[in-house]
């Protein structure tokens, strides 16, 4: 199994392919939004090289994009491997690719070398990873895990005021008829998701990989805030209904809450902030704030996101501000089978390396797929920790050698499952 080394020539020149659908005139980095013609003309791309390898491929109900190739056993569940190629706004251009680009790896290995397995593989981009347009992470892969459906979908709307409903039908999809993209267990047996560590363990510790024990969970709110916007120069400290004073004690308390001692293992932060009318002579008459709640401990996670609406409410009612919340998500940690992650293991000590068993502090589509699959994760080192940004980078030796340990990871699972 160790025989099939990853040629990180070209992985290099399929991460670099993808880096070039970006958004133009959209700044630095990789801007390649969920839903949208771009995150589509990526899904092709992957396509079209698995079809040019032989391999069966699809779109389903949800914009998630299949290939598949055949087994030699007669009726058994899939073993499948893949993430997803959708970004944040100026991105970098590993987060989810790598993973994608091994799964397309992985799949010319087995080709070109004529390598048997008794289980079908099946190689596999999900839609709308990122939160960053709609608020909801993992879109795809929650609705092949069936956690979201054609119901939830009008009730997502991006800064535009679109909904993922029409950013669906927009790009040619059809969200009356996402409940077709549900898997079925019976049909899977495993999945493993290879990805950018987006944390510095790995690298500080001197570690080319990891095997993910965990992924942490996530409850996502928004926040808004009602003042008065009035003249600055007009209106009296004692008469104001500041809604960005407001919005920066709220901040404060959002921080503190992830500071205590008494959360450990949860991490709170407002990533964005809205504020209107905008003017440096008028006083805020409205505020808006996105918190994320990530944690380990499904129950002080979602008790800390309950008293951060409590918080903010009370700041709000003391200084005369309005206030209203919206949760857009919530997603539990999810503690990952450990059978898989023993065979993945084994799988990285035969590439020569001991892998780091570490948490994910990110959300995942393997998180969601375990809810209808056993799921694992490879992780390889983020330099410097940096995720989300144009200095995003990855060794590509690095990613080599995680492809090498996908590999034989899934022909290990292929033979230890059922």
């Amino acid at each position: 199994m160790t025989s099939l080394r990853a040629d990180g020539g070209r992985l290099r020149d399929l991460l670099d392919g993808f880096a070039a659908l970006s958004e133009s005139d959209s700044g630095p980095g990789v801007t390649r939004l969920a839903y949208t013609a771009l995150e589509r003309r990526a899904h092709a791309l992957f396509s079209e090289t698995m079809s040019a390898l032989g391999l069966s491929t699809w779109v389903d109900a949800a914009g998630n994009t299949l290939a598949e190739r055949p087994g030699t056993g007669a009726g058994l569940p899939a073993i499948g491997t893949g993430s997803h190629l959708d970004s944040v706004p100026n991105a970098g251009s590993y987060d989810g690719i790598v993973g994608v680009c091994a799964a397309m790896e992985v799949a010319r290995l087995l080709v070109e070398h004529d390598i048997a397995h008794r289980h079908p593989l099946r190689f596999v981009v999900f839609a709308a990873e990122e939160g960053a347009r709609f608020g909801q992470a993992c879109t795809g892969s929650r609705i092949a895990a069936g956690l979201t459906g054609s119901d939830d979908l009008p009730s997502k709307v991006d800064a535009d005021g679109v909904t993922l409903a029409d950013a669906m039908a927009g790009v040619g999809l059809d969200p009356s008829t996402v409940e077709d993209a549900r898997w079925e267990p019976a049909d899977w047996a495993a999945f493993v998701e290879l990805h950018i560590e987006q944390g510095s363990v790995l690298e500080t510790e001197g570690v080319r990989l990891g095997v993910v024990d965990s992924i942490s969970g996530s409850t996502r709110l928004r926040l808004d805030l009602r003042g008065r916007a009035t003249h600055s120069g007009g209106t009296p400290m004692h008469l104001r209904a500041d809604a960005m004073a407001a919005a920066a004690e709220i901040v404060l308390a959002v921080e503190a809450l992830g500071e205590d001692e008494r959360n450990v293992g949860t991490r709170t932060t407002v990533g964005r902030l809205d504020v209107a009318p905008g003017s440096m002579t008028t006083i805020a008459g409205s505020a808006s704030l996105w918190v994320d709640v990530r944690g380990t401990d499904a129950g002080r996670q979602r008790d800390t996101a309950a008293e951060i609406v409590r918080r903010a409410k009370r700041i709000c009612d003391e200084r005369g501000i309005g206030f209203c919340h919206e949760q857009l998500a919530d997603t539990p940690p999810v503690e990952l089978r450990a059978g898989i992650r023993d065979e993945l293991a084994a799988s990285c000590r035969a590439v020569g390396v001991e892998p780091r068993v570490l948490t994910s502090g990110a959300s995942h589509d393997a998180q969601q797929v375990d809810r209808v699959a056993p799921a694992g994760m490879l992780f390889v080192p983020s330099e410097a920790g940096i995720s989300h940004d144009p200095a995003e980078r990855t060794d590509i030796d690095d990613i080599a050698l995680g492809t090498t340990a996908l590999v034989a990871g899934l022909l290990r699972l292929d033979g230890s499952l059922p």
